[in-house]
């Protein structure tokens, strides 16, 4: 049963057997052709078996495929298959993965061919646009010689599970610059300085943008080029993204729902927050306080971040409100910077929840953070050509409207807020946390 399990023909094989078929066919009336056919059908039944005999005499490949220990939600990440051959002639392989059910990718293949001895890797990207458990199958390679008859199937590395995790990758990307100080290299716009705290940091050379009054005219004098002190940021200052995980999240944008971009965001966020010397905590809700992480600094805290939005999902209800209110009130009780990732779709939602933000933000920073519905903007964007295309391109003009609106009226209430595009998420939250941190306002 391993033999045959093991055991497959060749495509080549059949166009062998077309061709005699062939010549058995055209000997009916080129009878010379008869005994021509035989000796061919002899010896492709004796190079059958002698493939056989090269492919089965020894195991002539081995393969392993390198998996991450966790793979990046929303992230392309790299998969590595790295293989050899041991059988004394070309080998002709072709390599079968069996990916995870979630990709629903049933056509992968890769073919290549190997001198004797030889190793090579081959590379491939995947995207997992959800997270959870992922189960990758076997690693089938299907190996034939140089006749192309038979062909031996190999199996490797059955049922290996990853876990997919909110965008490690997209953290990474910002953690380096957070360090550094170098935010405003991949897009982050400079925010200036407004006011400082009375803590030194250091005398540097001045640039434009800087605060005249914190020239010191001694350095000045001494160096012949004006110089400024430089001041720290208040540190240790507690802030908490808060997610909400009602069905307003559930609404998808390039294969990824709302609060997978808001995870992601958090967790590239409280890195740099961490990073800044601040503490950092989360809270997730819908009908109930479903997750609370208490504001902590610490590096290692961010592992903690890490596993609670692992095992956030989305719920088909509406969010209380009030209910994240009495929660905030009650464990939150320093004045804290609170980032509330949500979704508003139509003004008179944001109205019923209106009293519970404004009530939120006496106490605390508040910043709401809601979506652009960018097929909106798409379409608002094409030419109409027909009273139809006007009669969608005006319901969506209204749409757009009514999200800007919505905007000004939490600024209205002294509500900070951010409207922004799924994929601009993270670098408009990290914009929003420098300026508000450069203003002082925590």
């Amino acid at each position: 049963m391993r033999f045959l399990k093991s055991f497959y023909i060749h495509n080549s094989f059949f166009w062998y057997i077309a061709i005699l078929s062939a010549c058995f066919v055209f000997s009916f009336w080129f009878t010379v052709l008869y005994p021509i056919a035989w000796l061919l059908t002899m010896l492709l039944a004796a190079l059958f078996f002698f493939d056989c005999y090269l492919l089965y005499a020894t195991e002539g490949i081995f393969a392993n495929r390198h998996l991450p220990q966790k793979l990046s939600n929303s992230d392309l990440n790299p998969i590595a298959i790295e293989f050899e051959t041991r059988y004394p002639f070309k080998t002709f392989i072709s390599i079968i993965d069996e990916l995870p059910v979630q990709f629903q990718k049933r056509d992968f293949e890769y073919s290549s061919s190997l001198l004797k001895g030889e190793k090579q890797v081959f590379d491939y990207t995947v995207r997992p646009v959800d997270r959870g458990e992922y189960v990758f199958g076997n690693l089938n390679i299907f190996a034939s010689s140089p006749l192309k008859i038979v062909k031996r199937r190999y199996i490797f590395q059955n049922d290996q599970m990853v876990p997919v995790y909110p965008s490690i990758i997209q953290m990474q990307q910002y953690d380096f610059l957070a360090i550094s100080n170098r935010l405003s290299e991949i897009g982050l716009k400079k925010i200036r300085r407004i006011g400082h705290t009375q803590e030194f940091e250091q005398i540097k050379e001045y640039v434009p943008g800087d605060d005249f009054r914190t020239i010191n005219w001694k350095a000045t004098a001494k160096q012949q080029h004006l110089m400024v002190n430089q001041y720290q940021d208040e540190r240790s200052q507690p802030i908490y993204s808060i997610l909400d995980t009602g069905r307003v999240m559930k609404m998808p944008f390039n294969e990824l729902k709302l609060l997978d971009y808001a995870i992601n965001a958090t967790l590239a966020f409280s890195n740099v927050a961490l990073k800044r010397n601040d503490k950092t905590g989360m809270i997730s809700f819908s009908k109930n306080i479903e997750t609370f992480v208490p504001a902590i600094q610490k590096l290692t805290h961010l592992n903690t971040i890490m596993e609670k939005l692992y095992n956030i999902t989305t719920e088909f209800t509406d969010s209380d409100f009030g209910l994240l209110y009495a929660h905030i009130k009650r464990k939150v009780t320093h004045r804290s910077l609170l980032l509330l990732y949500t979704n508003f779709e139509h003004i008179s939602a944001l109205k019923r929840q209106l009293p519970f933000l404004m009530a939120i933000a006496k106490k605390h920073v508040l910043v709401v953070i809601f979506f652009e519905n960018t097929e909106l903007e798409q379409l608002i964007a094409t030419d109409a050509e027909d009273i139809q295309t006007i009669y969608h391109k005006t319901i969506a003009e209204k749409f757009s409207l009514e999200k800007k609106l919505m905007q000004k009226e939490l600024q209205k209430h002294g509500i900070q807020t951010i409207l922004t595009k799924p994929n601009e998420l993270t670098i408009n939250t990290i914009n929003k946390y420098l300026e508000i941190k450069a203003r002082g306002l925590i």
